[in-house]
């Protein structure tokens, strides 16, 4: 139904969030994009401008916003660390005071809001593969802990909100996910092979390759932010949302040189402090409570991933300021798009 709810989106120029603001859009929904741009990108939602229920604000959360809307989801947050540790401070703000302002309106409005947590609140875990149980194993004074125990205080701080206030909350715990609009130098591994790979360049892998992660395409992990904001009020998670295929670092650098036909080479360093060693989610709770599972396998992900990347390096993002719609602006994924109600085998 049109304009059936107005929702809006924190962090909604960034990787995530304009995928999250497309598809409320196209469910009918009216959505304010809010954002400071320190690491998402106008160019994301470009496409979106000119749709009359597409509202942009540039407001960064750690100040409080002053809106009406029926819903909240809260993606504001650097995810890499390249940019959570530039401004460490300024991340433990963003995670901690944005939520308690994000929650302070939630609680005026009535608004129903949701989390976008994470895997790293796991830390460097000891339980393999993670269940939402898993109480996690975090250096609370690391470089990676303005982002890890930021985050486990927003946690913290939603669960007393519903508990003191009755805020109706949901929680996602995010792992790795990739696709079209990461950014080029955020320091994530799909981004960071994919583009040395294009380029010609070694492949940076820190450790020895053996490090285990879990790949989740930027689809599917949408498809669980809505089926998650729309269960029943009980579902508050945390619940898993990520896709329990475990790949190691070393297999996804070779996959990725195949994949592009790059003469790129592959040199190790030393592993970061506190750079957890496994990542696999348990997702039997969001299986049993969403009725959800990925369902792009990752092979897949990268085809789409890498035509992106392809296309971005060769000036392709710089020629789409007049795109009137996704297609225009993505001519590279117009091929790609599948129905993420379809059944696939998970890869």
């Amino acid at each position: 139904m049109h304009g059936q709810k107005r929702v809006m989106v924190t962090g909604g120029t960034g990787f995530l969030g304009s995928f999250l603001c497309e598809r409320l859009l196209r469910e009918g929904n009216d959505v304010l994009c809010v954002d400071n741009y320190y690491t998402g990108s106008r160019d994301n939602v470009l496409h979106l401008l000119d749709d009359p229920r597409f509202e942009i604000l540039r407001h960064d959360i750690t100040f409080p916003l002053y809106v009406e809307v029926d819903e909240i989801y809260n993606l504001a947050c650097p995810a890499s660390p390249v940019h959570y540790q530039f401004d460490p401070v300024q991340t433990v703000k963003t995670n901690v005071h944005g939520a308690i302002n994000m929650l302070g309106l939630a609680k005026r409005t009535k608004a129903k809001i949701f989390q976008a947590s994470t895997s790293e609140v796991y830390g460097d875990p000891a339980v393999h593969p993670q269940p939402e149980e898993y109480r996690g194993s975090v250096n609370p004074i690391g470089p990676r802990a303005c982002y890890d125990e930021g985050k486990r205080c927003a946690e913290t701080l939603f669960f007393d909100y519903h508990r003191q206030y009755n805020v109706e909350i949901r929680v996602a715990r995010i792992f790795n996910t990739y696709g079209p609009r990461m950014q080029t130098n955020d320091g994530r591994v799909v981004s960071n092979f994919i583009v040395q790979a294009l380029r010609n360049e070694p492949i940076t892998i820190f450790g020895n390759g053996t490090q285990t992660r879990s790949f989740c395409y930027v689809d599917d992990l949408i498809d669980g932010f809505i089926r998650l904001m729309g269960a029943p009020a009980g579902v508050t998670g945390p619940i898993n949302l990520g896709n329990p295929g475990e790949f190691q670092v070393r297999e996804l650098a070779e996959m990725v040189v195949e994949m592009t036909g790059s003469k790129s080479g592959i040199v190790f360093k030393d592993l970061p402090v506190d750079d957890p060693t496994q990542r696999k989610p348990d997702i039997s709770r969001a299986t049993q409570q969403l009725g959800w599972q990925p369902k792009v396998n990752l092979r897949e992900g990268l085809e789409r991933t890498i035509a992106y990347f392809e296309w971005k390096l060769s000036g392709g993002a710089r020629n789409r300021l007049s795109a009137k719609s996704s297609q225009e602006a993505y001519p590279h994924l117009a091929s790609a798009t599948v129905e993420l109600s379809a059944p696939e085998a998970i890869r």
